[in-house]
């Protein structure tokens, strides 16, 4: 059998500011979409999510690292995704996310030096210059690439939400291991895990 060894690593700067992490709240438009937001004549709003990112999360998720989502719209799309992702801290149609996301954190138990934010836009910013580790797609508005500790090297909809879990895994040293584990099952059920 092959054997397989990380090949991603990130700037040691990038390494201590998320060594700490232990949530992550992402955006949706912008970040797990491209942004771009198609509504039919009956005004159903269709969304396209990458399977990258899907992993990601749920590759936190295994790694001890709660994601999070808060966005400003609401629809059935981005619940259902998230539901098939197992992600259940979440907050639809949040015009403030700041007020949402704080007694988010408090009932969770954290600060938000333990938290990453990945963010493309303006109503983002109040997140992410709080967060202990800020995030933004290669595509973000200027003013949040500026801001963020790490820009993907992707846009939003095309794996940068992954990159970002990939990062925050690598620093946290959880990455390996579920590389790793990778190799033997994608089960994680208490059953899966012993195999």
């Amino acid at each position: 059998m092959r054997t397989i060894k990380p090949t991603q690593s990130f700037s040691n700067d990038a390494r201590v500011l998320a060594e700490g992490i232990r949530a992550a709240i992402f955006d949706v438009d912008g970040v797990l979409t491209d942004g771009t937001l198609y509504i039919s004549e009956a005004g159903e709003t269709l969304k396209a999510f990458h399977a990258l990112d899907g992993h990601g999360l749920k590759l936190l998720a295994q790694g001890g690292i709660t994601p999070i989502v808060i966005t400003g719209r609401d629809s059935p799309a981005v619940r259902r995704r998230l539901k098939d992702l197992g992600v259940t801290q979440a907050v639809f149609g949040a015009h403030d996310k700041l007020t949402v996301a704080e007694p988010l954190l408090a009932e969770l138990g954290l600060n938000w030096e333990q938290v990453a934010v990945m963010g493309d836009d303006w109503p983002d910013l109040p997140l992410l210059v709080r967060a202990g580790f800020a995030c933004a797609p290669a595509n973000a508005h200027p003013e949040v690439r500026a801001l963020a500790d790490h820009v993907t090297s992707v846009r939003g909809g095309e794996g940068a939400a992954r990159e970002c879990c990939d990062l925050l895994l690598w620093a946290t040293g959880r990455y390996e291991a579920l590389l790793e584990g990778h190799l033997q099952t994608l089960d994680t059920t208490a059953e899966g895990a012993r195999r």
